[in-house]
């Protein structure tokens, strides 16, 4: 009777077949499809491709599996254990051999499409799958009898040890293949960018590939420096977008480019400028050199977008807002003057609409509304909001412009986010004193010590968060009605309340800086709230939907602003509030997305074409819906939700125009004359 194969299991995947006694673990596993993952090609180098047997799984299986079921301990894995120890249990599947039936877990960490948790907002899973790999292979030596070159035997070990075929090779790699085959005795590691293009090659083991992600803010640019084979972040950086000193908000950056022959190209030379500074950056806190990342994703809103590629964005200024280009674009990196590896490739995603980015693109692809029942609305607050609203059925885009207030702009005290800015606002109900945070200190001001622990930095100013909460709690408090008229009256009552001109503003702070927030104040945050609102509005009307299931705002300043003061403001419409909160920098965790799993890329280009864009700037509905959200929350939604964790005030008359020192609130959307 013959006596079978030995029965290797391979879990989580679950996948099993017989295999003869010495097949390497490694070699089973990819007859089987289970991916395991290896630099070196099995030459326990690595480390990558390290195993256990799963003991507690023999039942489950039917497998009497344990681990006297593999050979002892090779020459291999003892010589790779001296450099970096092995914890317990653990094998090298390329030098293990099967001797009876076993049961072989594959740690997440071994697994080549293996998930990488992001930990910001929700609690996502990346499938790791980078579009550039490293494979590590030994080339045939040149002799006389053979005439083919050194680049036709490095794609013939390509092709034998890791099946890869039709690769072509950059030129700059070839002009340094020969020297580095031989300084690494023939056997060489090889970058290989979406199976067919070599972008790299060292000599000898080289185990690590990295990329960067990057959002390219109106305000902010960020980055993410991440290791292509582990999916960690291994470094971010910030920066001031230093296309501000041209424009504060992105059509006065357009402004700019009409109105100076020349503008455009300057503006593209400062963001390049400060990538590359974001890409040195990142890689000192690596610990290793820009030179060595292999691959960059780019977001960002359409003018930046354009400005960033060398595209002049005046199209963008006024209707029908055309984009140069609305696709993908996977280019060279230093075609933009993007200095990493030589022949590193960027990939920049796609945008929606002439106001509609790559950024929102990526908001897209990080929250996946397309995959719900429910109805989601996506918000990306910043200078210029961008709104993507629905679910499996449909999803609607549009972009609203609410100006920079939000982010401290336009506000007699604002400042943006820093130390000693004012972050978190509460106002006494029945004495009208205020308490509040700055960034850097965890301490309330009438805490005890919070004199102490703000010494160094002062109190300097309000940013986003806290213009959003003051004015909330104004009106809360009965100090502003639902039109945003601060009421002069209170002044009898309370020395917070003062006259500041033709009409009062409240006290918040008095200090080395007096803080007041003025009328004009509470108007800008007015206007910029329903903008907003009207625009989320009026892709709820062209979905035939009275509410929306779910929220999530993003961006720098949606990532820090209490939601519940938003909802008060009304800067969104009414929702469980269980069902409101941060998506963090989703645009980010989008090109995060696209930089570690190739398979997204087609993913984001497909829902992007099935976005339907709509353009507030033609919708004759907007003005009025606009009208109805300048009041506080809103002029006619009830915000039943709302209600229900909050008390509203009841609706409050106007002071008369005597009562506030002659002032007379501006109507919406006339322009500020003061």
């Amino acid at each position: 009777m013959a006596v079978r194969d030995p029965l290797v299991v391979f879990t989580p995947s679950g996948k099993r077949g017989n295999f003869p006694v010495g097949t390497p673990l490694l070699q089973a596993a990819r007859s089987l499809g289970v991916d395991i993952d290896s630099v070196c090609g099995g030459r326990g180098l690595c480390g990558r491709c390290q195993v256990l047997v799963a003991e507690g799984e023999f039942a489950k299986h039917g497998v009497s599996s344990s681990s006297a079921s593999l050979s002892p301990f090779s020459e291999t894995e003892m010589r790779f254990s001296r450099r970096s120890p092995l914890a317990a249990g653990r094998r090298l599947s390329c030098s293990a051999c099967v001797e009876a039936d076993v049961v072989i877990d594959v740690p997440a960490s071994s697994q080549v499409h293996r998930q990488v948790v992001r930990k910001e907002a929700d609690v996502r899973a990346i499938e790791l799958n980078p579009v550039v790999r490293l494979h590590y292979v030994q080339v045939q030596q040149p002799d006389m009898h053979d005439p083919s070159g050194d680049l036709r035997r490095l794609c013939e070990a390509l092709e034998s040890e890791w099946s890869l075929t039709d690769l072509v090779c950059d030129l700059s790699v070839l002009q340094v293949l020969q020297r580095t085959l031989r300084a690494g005795s023939w056997q060489v590691t090889v970058a290989v960018h979406a199976a067919k293009q070599i972008i790299g090659v060292w000599a000898g083991l080289h185990d690590r590939g990295f990329g960067l992600a990057v959002d390219i803010g109106s305000t902010t640019i960020a980055a993410h420096l991440c290791d292509l084979q582990s999916g960690e972040v291994i470094g971010s950086a910030g920066v001031m977008n230093p296309q501000i000193r041209f424009g504060e908000d992105l059509m006065s950056r357009v402004s700019y480019s009409m109105m100076n022959p020349g503008g455009a190209a300057l503006m593209t030379v400062a963001v390049r400028e400060a990538l590359c500074g974001l890409a040195v950056d990142v890689a000192r806190q690596a610990g290793i050199s820009h030179e060595d990342i292999l691959e960059a994703t780019l977001v960002g809103n359409p003018i930046m977008h354009h400005l960033l590629l060398g595209i002049d964005p005046v199209e963008l200024g006024g209707a029908p807002f055309a984009l140069a280009v609305d696709h993908s674009l996977t280019l060279r990196a230093n075609v933009i003057d993007f200095k990493l590896h030589r022949n590193a490739r960027i990939y920049v995603l796609p945008c929606i609409a002439g106001h509609v980015g790559a950024d929102a693109a990526g908001m897209v692809l990080s929250e996946r509304p397309d995959l719900a029942d429910e109805m989601t609305l996506l918000v990306d607050v910043g200078t210029n909001a961008e709104i993507v609203l629905g679910n499996r059925q449909r999803l609607v885009a549009c972009s609203s412009p609410t100006g920079p207030a939000f982010e401290g702009a336009q506000i007699s005290c604002g400042q943006r986010a820093a130390p000693g800015a004012i972050e978190r606002v509460r106002i006494d109900r029945e004495t009208l004193e205020p308490r509040f945070k700055v960034i850097g200190s965890d301490l309330w001001s009438d805490d005890l010590g919070f004199n102490e622990a703000t010494r160094a930095t002062g109190v300097t100013g309000v940013c986003g968060s806290g213009i959003i909460e003051v004015i909330a709690e104004l009106y809360l408090a009965g100090i502003i009605n639902q039109d945003g008229v601060l009421d002069g009256r209170l002044s009898a009552r309370s020395p917070r309340i003062v006259e500041n001109g033709m009409a009062f503003a409240y006290l918040l702070h008095q200090g080395a800086v007096e803080m007041k927030i003025t009328q004009t104040d509470v108007r800008a945050i007015q206007l910029a709230k329903a903008a907003l609102y009207a625009g989320i509005a009026l892709l709820m009307e062209r979905l035939g939907i009275d509410h929306v299931d779910r929220i999530r705002l993003a961006g720098a300043f949606g990532s820090h602003i209490d939601v519940k003061y938003a909802m008060i403001l009304g800067m969104v419409p009414d929702c469980d509030l269980a069902q409101v909160r941060s998506a963090g920098n989703a645009a980010g965790t989008g090109a995060r997305i696209a930089l570690l799993d190739l398979t997204s890329r087609p993913v984001i280009e497909a829902l992007v074409r099935r976005i339907e864009k709509v353009e507030t700037a033609i919708e004759p509905h907007f003005q009025q819906l606009f009208v109805d959200a300048m009041a506080i929350p809103h002029k006619t939604a009830a915000y039943a939700n709302l209600r229900k964790v909050v008390d509203l005030p009841a609706p409050k008359e106007s002071t008369s125009q005597s009562e506030t020192r002659g002032r007379r609130p501006r109507r919406a959307g006339t322009p500020k004359t003061d």
